[in-house]
């Protein structure tokens, strides 16, 4: 029981008070921060060029927050929730103006920035935001974090750099002037009107302009914009045919992803006819593309006179390729510069050729026992409206893809695209397969056309198929059976052009798993796992117009401290960098004349080390190509001295209790100290290795576990609105001289509140404690919370109206108060990691306690509804978990730099994180579960690169105190085709970088604004695709997608059904909350049956195609089936993978066999109502079952506990709400989003 004045009852007897005048080790008002560590500045002396001035300080207080206005901004620079951090468009700043996001009181969120400009060399600035209560000063000899920012992934000081991040203006209402004579920044809409450039900043807030307004509001770090764009109507007196030489409209941006609209022709009385793109590389300036729309079509004059119309082929234009295309037809040599396509099943006039032409166009899908017709579609009542046809959407422009309402893309760059007509070097090309054509980078070529260009192509060049009503001698029936030869969709398959046609592919999900789709690279050169490192599109565009084109988000996901069975670990005294961009060597660098090595990100000429000549496995001298740092993507390297400002701190681990009534009365405290006294000797560290106790209700009790005590002893702070640390050198002991302690407190600490009858929690106070105690030397704190905060600092208010679950407008997703996210930079500051197990019954705010893990790269765990008694699924869940967090490997004081090849720049970040700089990301603690993204954008044209890499180095201190960096490689292929784009997208990764968008999207604007964007994704990706395509190809496809992302309308759909962003379906709002914080931080690999869960048949398990287990276990692999009651059997009995749950659903006439031979009970009516686990029974199908679930759950860290459910069960509607490929109240079915996706394509 507290008492006045901070006074309480010891445990152990002996009484304790608060001094009279506390000290603390931190003085009054200040925080120290975070410095990253790197190569001394005696290690880079020893490179003069590389010497740079120090950094002239650090600042302590931060300015006065900055709230949003109320009226409208343009590209505001606030923050958003979901942890990802965008640079802004326009303007730019040093790497070194550090931006702190904030919320303002009432949970919008606000500007909280540095204001003013730094400095040339200095460091990075992490300001604190709230002043630190006086504390005890610590007797610990800790090291100290030093002020100076030294930076250790670079290997010296900071200085200035070119860095997409803006600068932010504290008055709002002014916009920020252009740098380097960027674009303005938009002035309303999802994408800029096309005299703004390619696209405003990802998730800007955006408001609408009023007509003849001038733009408002600074660049945008973050937040979504999310004000839809007015149509801009195409006068209907125009036809929808091109106009050569002369004149061309800009059409209305609203996409899913952002850039320079694809421009359509539309043509004019009495001009010429159009001309093909592929008989002239465009010159239109980017200026063409810039520009308001207004109420009529804008025309502007082409550079360069018109090409003839007829006339003898142009000769081909220089290539652009830089890999080998698909093998020729067996036709005719071409005589134009665009390759033929082989022989058709469609008849009629040749198709068109766009300006990205490829060498072959796409066929349709081959599905064995399928009619040419298709397979029977389910019947559905359609609504009356509904179109049923199929064709390009009126006024077009050309059949380009239709810009549309959805994500943000890239910020537009303000570094012109260099021409890609000039010589550079190239992969050689296949005989008789031509290169694209070489177009401007600056203006893409228009689309195909339907008609007028297919008569001029007929004049131009020999066609494969006669014109309409046939000539002598050619056989239809011929033409069409030769056309269907498999010879053609092989080549199509293995070039990735194959086309699926969506109406058609009733099963599309694959039975088996797919393997990641693998780049084509040059050589044999290892590229990193895709486990690891992961990109949306396994082709780099080219230039930013062409990936504005495919209307693709172009990003990575990284997994970065995954445990991997064989990681080469390199002890060596140099460890080998560029001068310049400080990259790694890797196995994708170039060695020039056997002592100098070309850098693969910056492409400078580095010297070799003399040492580096020497390979130790092979003990040879002047084969540095053997090396492991050059074999292999993912190696780690033992940092020497020169990687660190102080030595490597002990781990600390803090645990901060929830102990008020109804924490006690969960039983949570009894299962974390069994399962804590069970682990304790695998707790990861090494003799020096740490541990501390706090608990708290309304006050905050501290246990003194120091030397020469026979018990522990509770000292008890009730003072919470100023809080210190009591006798802070026997808080946190050494867990191997204090093990006796320690496991006295466990034993006792469930007896000791047992009683305890107080209903009040002060979390936020507690937090305040434990980063006191533990910030001089840095740690991970867990923090474990039942109920609402509702006293001291940081008490929180309920804000969920149940009545409201259903509602389609979704309320406060955005926290209540900034109060834990500014003390979530606090202790990112001081290198301390907050994590927080959630276990609450009740409201308990998640989106609000959140960021105090968000921002200081913790991890947040939920168990909703845990009780020792009345729900003991959940305490399995939270002891399994419990134990695998306690024991996982830990990285300490870590940061994360992303590099990518010269031209490409990140502009948004995903995940967990505190930004520190434009390429580094500060991790107080790294876990092996914890997955980044980042969006990518071109800045520069990449016509002079093969390839594109992407570097990811972590730097970290293990928990045995060594100092390591970890350095993942990911090289893909550039291509300047739009058919090689579209063929090589990573749907999952696609899905992955889509998620976490919609998330932001969620958080800065709505949820029906988030899915309306994912709708629009799939609509911008299949109208993009048929662009490629033959008017005859497309029409006869009906719904046609690139075959490598056939699954992205099906994983949307579930997407948009699953619990972060339904609606009308009855949702808590702390379950939605965390299933986006989910999606932002999980890796990908875990993330897809998240989002779309696995069903299998346990009743069809046999040992064929079984997998031997390295004990020799076989588990059996059953045919995954899609989330349909149509494929569910009376007769069966089915798993349902969710990653958090595994439900075993048996139908009704399930056989006696089965029921006898793995549940254990004779029959169907016999199964239990509550079962949760299978029987050990001595038969084969038993062991069978068994076996498989046991594997699935061991393939990830989360643990699913089982749940048994019978057909005729009360709680079914836990199973039938993951059918997601079935239609609901609130939702359509995966074949009425289909035709919804048609419908809206034919408009």
């Amino acid at each position: 029981m507290a008492t006045p004045g901070g006074q309480g009852v010891p445990y152990g007897g002996v009484p304790y008070g608060r001094p009279g005048a506390p000290s603390s080790g931190i003085a009054e008002g200040t925080s120290p921060h975070a410095v990253p560590y790197g190569d001394s500045a005696q290690h880079m002396a020893k490179e003069a060029h590389q010497l740079r001035p120090p950094p002239s300080g650090v600042m302590t207080q931060p300015p006065p927050t900055q709230s949003k206005p109320n009226g409208p901004t343009v590209n505001g620079s606030w923050a958003h929730l979901g942890g990802g951090y965008t640079n802004g468009p326009a303007s730019k700043v040093s790497p070194h103006q550090q931006q702190v996001p904030s919320l303002s009181p009432a949970g919008a969120p606000s500007s909280r920035v540095n204001q003013g400009y730094q400095q040339p060399g200095s460091s990075p600035l992490v300001t604190p935001t709230a002043s630190e209560p006086t504390s005890a000063k610590s007797s610990r000899n800790a090291s100290p974090i030093p002020s100076q920012r030294y930076d250790f992934m670079e290997g010296q000081f900071s200085s200035p750099r070119p860095s997409p991040v803006n600068y932010t203006y504290p008055n709002t209402s002014q916009a920020a002037p252009p740098l380097r004579g960027g674009p303005q920044p938009p002035v309303a809409g999802f994408y800029p009107p096309a005299s703004q450039g390619s696209s405003s900043s990802s998730f800007a807030r955006v408001a609408p302009q009023q007509p003849g307004q001038p733009p408002l509001g600074p660049p945008a770090t973050s937040g979504a914009s999310f004000v839809r764009p007015t149509p801009m109507p195409v006068p209907s007196s125009l036809p929808s045919q091109p106009v050569s030489g002369s004149a061309y409209p800009v059409s209305t941006p609203s996409s899913a992803f952002p850039g320079p609209p694809t421009l359509g022709v539309q043509s004019v009385p009495g001009m010429p006819p159009p001309v093909s793109s592929n008989q002239h590389p465009a010159t239109t300036p980017q200026a063409a593309f810039q520009g308001q729309l207004s109420a009529s079509t804008t025309f502007r004059p082409v550079m360069g006179p018109a090409p003839p119309v007829s006339g003898p082929p142009l000769p081909p234009p220089l290539g652009t390729s830089r890999l080998p295309g698909p093998p020729p037809a067996a036709t005719s040599p071409p005589t134009s510069s665009v390759p033929h396509p082989p022989l058709s099943q469609f008849s009629g006039p040749p198709p068109p050729v766009s300006g990205q032409s490829a060498p072959a166009p796409f066929q349709g899908p081959r599905v064995s026992g399928m009619a040419s017709s298709g397979v029977p579609l389910p019947p559905v009542s359609l609504p009356a409206t509904q179109s049923q046809g199929y064709g390009p959407p009126p006024g077009s422009m050309l059949g380009a893809p239709q810009l549309r309402q959805g994500f943000p893309g890239p910020p537009p760059t303000s570094a012109p695209q260099a021409q890609a007509l000039h010589g550079r070097p190239s992969y050689p090309q296949q005989p008789g397969y031509s290169h694209s054509s070489g177009t401007n980078s600056m203006q893409p070529p228009p689309p195909p056309l339907y008609n007028t260009q297919q008569q001029q192509q007929q004049h131009q060049q020999p066609t494969l198929e006669p014109p309409m009503g046939g000539v002598p001698g050619y056989d239809p029936e011929l033409h069409s059976r030769m056309s269907g030869l498999s010879v053609n969709a092989s080549f199509n398959k293995l070039w990735g052009y194959e086309a699926c046609n969506l109406l058609q592919t009733r099963n599309i999900l694959p039975k088996t798993p797919e393997d990641p789709p693998k780049p084509s690279l040059p050589g044999d050169n290892a590229n990193c796992s895709p486990d690891i490192f992961r990109c949306t599109l396994t082709k780099i565009p080219e230039t930013q117009s062409l990936l504005q084109k495919a209307r693709l988000p172009l990003g990575v996901l990284i997994h970065p401290f995954r445990d991997v069975n064989h990681l080469p670990v390199i002890q060596s005294s140099t460890i080998v960098r560029c001068r310049s961009c400080r990259a790694y060597i890797n196995p994708y660098v170039q060695f020039v004349e056997r002592q100098k090595w070309k850098c693969n990100i910056c492409f400078r000429i580095n010297p070799l080390p003399d040492d580096f000549m020497y390979d130790p496995s092979t003990k040879k001298y002047g084969e540095p190509e053997r090396r492991p740092e050059v074999r292999h993507a993912t190696v780690e390297f033992i940092a020497p001295t020169e990687y660190m400002l102080r030595p490597p701190q002990p781990a600390a681990y803090l645990f901060v209790l929830d102990v008020s009534h109804g924490a006690i009365q969960t039983g949570y405290l009894s299962s974390f100290c069994k399962v804590l006294l069970e682990e304790l000797d695998n707790i990861p560290g090494d003799s020096r290795t740490q541990v501390g106790f706090v608990t708290f209700d309304s006050s905050v009790h501290f246990y003194n576990l120091g030397e020469g005590l026979s018990q522990p002893q509770m000292l008890l702070v009730s003072d919470i609105d100023d809080v210190f640390v009591p006798s802070p050198d026997s808080l946190l002991v050494n867990i191997h001289e204090s093990k006796a302690l320690v496991q006295d407190l466990l034993t006792n600490l469930p007896s000791i509140h047992a009683q305890n009858g107080e209903p009040t929690s002060a979390l936020g106070a507690a937090v305040q404690a434990a980063y006191k105690l533990v910030s001089p030397i840095g740690g991970r704190v867990s923090v474990f919370q039942t109920c609402l905060p509702n006293a001291g600092p940081g008490s929180l208010k309920p804000r969920e109206d149940p009545n409201q679950r259903a509602a389609k407008e979704i309320m406060n997703l955005l926290p209540a108060t900034d109060f834990y996210k500014k003390l979530a930079l606090d202790c990112s500051g001081q290198q301390v990691a907050v994590d927080v197990f959630l276990m609450g019954a009740q409201y308990m705010d998640v989106a609000s306690i959140a960021c105090i893990s968000k921002y200081s790269a913790g991890c947040i765990s939920y168990y909703p509804g845990l009780h020792s008694t009345q729900n003991r699924s959940q305490v399995e869940k939270f002891e399994a978990e419990l134990r695998y967090y306690i024991t996982r490997k830990i990285g300490f004081e870590a940061v994360m730099r992303i590099r990518c090849t010269k031209g490409l720049v990140i502009h948004t970040f995903h995940g967990n994180f505190f930004v520190r700089s434009t390429d580094l990301l500060s991790l107080p603690n790294v876990n092996p579960d914890a997955g980044f993204g980042m969006q990518i954008a071109i800045e520069e044209s990449l016509a002079d690169c093969n390839l594109a890499c992407f570097q990811a180095a972590v730097l970290y201190t293990s928990s045995r105190g060594e100092r390591r960096i970890r350095v993942h490689t990911l090289c893909l292929p550039v291509t300047a085709m739009l058919q090689d784009i579209l063929g090589s997208v990573d749907q999952e990764a696609v899905m992955g970088m889509l998620c976490k968008m919609a998330v932001d999207r969620s958080l800065s604007s709505s949820v029906v604004d988030a899915r309306e964007a994912m709708v629009n994704a799939c609509l911008d990706l299949i109208q993009a695709f048929k662009t490629t395509l033959s008017s005859g190809q497309a029409a006869a496809l009906g719904l046609p997608i690139p075959h490598c992302a056939r699954l992205v309308p099906l994983y949307v759909l579930a997407l948009m059904k699953h619990t972060a962003f339904r609606v009308g379906i009855s949702t808590k709002l702390d379950e939605r909350v965390f299933a986006m914080e989910q999606m932002k931080m999980m890796p990908l690999s875990y993330l897809m049956t998240y989002i779309y869960p696995a069903l299998y048949p346990l009743h069809m398990l046999d040992d064929q195609d079984a997998l031997e287990l390295d004990d020799g276990t076989l588990v059996c692999q059953p045919p995954r089936l899609q989330l349909s009651f149509e494929n569910i059997d009376r007769h069966g009995c089915y798993a349902l993978d969710t990653v958090d749950r595994l439900y075993l659903y048996v139908g009704r006439a399930l056989s006696d066999r089965f029921c006898t031979n793995v549940l254990g009970v004779p029959n169907f009516a016999a199964i239990p109502e509550d079962m949760n686990e299978l029987p050990q029974l001595e038969t084969e199908e038993s062991e069978r079952v068994r076996n498989f679930l046991s594997w699935t759950q061991s393939r990830r860290p989360f643990y699913s506990p089982l749940r048994v459910i019978r057909e005729d069960s009360k709680d079914r509607h836990l199973f039938v709400q993951h059918m997601v490929d079935d239609r609901t109240e609130s939702a359509l079915s995966y074949y009425e989003f289909l035709q919804h996706l048609k419908q809206q394509l034919s408009k």
